[in-house]
């Protein structure tokens, strides 16, 4: 039977969040979606704003929009800042109070500058539609400035791009850094030579893509050197500032520094009191409900969650989708009274990175890709992710225009200075 009025309040409206909303729509319970954005953000394709590839419209959607026709959700558009786990309240930045009888709290990571906090001013990182535009404005203006400047040290460190972290992201911006400077602005500036600026990728582990097989690692850091990416493996950020960052030993003056080497968890477990592993997720029990309080449920990069082999559960948009909708089925079996499911299983439907134009790495386990065809089923991946027909439809068409003339149309420089 249905619990009558029962309230789930899910904070966070990324995958995890989004996806348990859309589950839990036959469960007859009352949702309402809190996020601080009125939106939904497609993250993994966040880079492609930043690199002028995407708009900021053709990667998110308004969360009100995506439940317009959903009359059990109500979306709020505020600030969690803490939560009472005993008195079941949500409390918001504005001083509101919400009362929950379930919570999902899906709130994501933040950037994690392992100690060197003031580092974030210098080297922002990328997680956010305003990270993205911060750093295309980044990008786009220091080849202005470097187009207007006569001083050639100041030109030097203007055209100098360096990427800190060789994961997907930071792979993913280094690579289309280069080619915006070596495909696309060569022909649209008249004192400067593009072509010429320097991309690095500074990773302190001892190769790129270290979540990949040691294969196709190999292959992502060849084709970014054909790419022209300068690789620094092995190497740690020992110092960064406005101007300058320190590789190991070695000064490197350079006036856009972008950060892609980790993350923490979100604030949310220390809001319940619950346990935390290193990286400030929290510990829930099997099936995704913290222990102490298994009315509150964890999802998504804030939870620790470990997978058959007993290895954490990457932080990935599929991982926090599998998440949100598996609890959506413990609450609707909970409000029908009926046997709960299975302990949460993480099913890996691979992993995908892309190199740079018309070049991927793809491992989904019984088979690994890479190049151009890896790169196709990287697209198709993303596309099919997608929320709406109108979207899917939007990104093809940047994407064809930018394979087929090599162009990339969303060059505007905006906001902030």
């Amino acid at each position: 039977m249905k619990t009558p009025n029962h309230h789930v309040v899910v904070v966070g409206g990324g995958f995890g969040g989004l996806h348990c909303v859309k589950a839990l729509h036959a469960s007859g319970a009352r949702i309402t979606l809190i996020d601080q954005r009125n939106y939904h953000l497609f993250q993994p394709l966040l880079y492609q704003l930043a690199t002028t590839i995407l708009a900021a419209s053709e990667i998110a959607w308004p969360l009100r929009h995506v439940f317009r026709d959903r009359q059990d959700v109500s979306t709020v558009m505020a600030e969690v800042v803490g939560v009472d786990p005993e008195a079941r309240v949500v409390m918001l930045g504005n001083g509101d109070r919400m009362t929950y009888d379930t919570l999902v709290l899906a709130t994501g990571a933040r950037h994690s500058y392992f100690g060197h906090d003031s580092w974030e001013a210098h080297a922002p990182g990328l997680k956010s539609l305003e990270d993205a535009t911060g750093i295309r404005r980044r990008i786009l203006s220091a080849f202005e400035l470097a187009e207007c400047t006569d001083d050639p040290d100041t030109r030097a460190a203007l055209m100098t791009f360096v990427v800190i972290g060789a994961g997907p992201t930071g792979v993913e911006l280094a690579g289309a850094i280069v080619e915006l400077a070596r495909r696309v602005l060569p022909n649209e500036f008249r004192r400067i030579d593009t072509r010429t600026a320097r991309v690095i990728l500074v990773e302190a582990g001892p190769r790129v893509l270290a979540g990949f097989p040691e294969g196709l690692s190999r292959y992502a850091e060849e084709a970014l050197r054909r790419l022209g990416v300068e690789v620094r493996t092995g190497k740690p950020v020992t110092s960064c500032e406005q101007a300058l960052v320190v590789i190991g030993t070695e000064t490197v003056p350079a006036r856009t520094i972008l950060w892609a080497a980790g993350v923490q968890a979100s604030d949310a477990a220390n809001w319940i009191g619950a346990d935390t592993d290193r990286a400030g997720r929290a510990v829930v029990a099997p099936d995704l409900s913290v222990p102490a309080h298994p009315q509150v449920f964890v999802v998504g990069d804030t939870a620790s969650v470990k997978d058959s082999t007993g290895a954490p559960v990457v932080g990935t948009a599929p991982a926090a989708k599998q998440m949100g909708a598996y609890v959506a089925r413990v609450i609707g079996a909970r409000l029908r009274g009926s046997a709960p499911p299975p302990p949460f299983a993480y099913r890996d439907i691979g992993n995908l990175a892309t190199i740079g134009h018309r070049s991927a790495i793809a491992d989904f386990g019984w088979i690994r890709l890479k190049g151009s065809i890896a790169w196709w089923a990287w697209g198709l991946a993303h596309i099919y992710f997608l929320i709406g027909t109108r979207s899917r439809f939007a990104v093809v068409w940047s994407w064809l225009w930018s394979y087929l003339t090599g162009q990339k149309s969303a060059r505007l420089i905006t906001g902030g200075s």
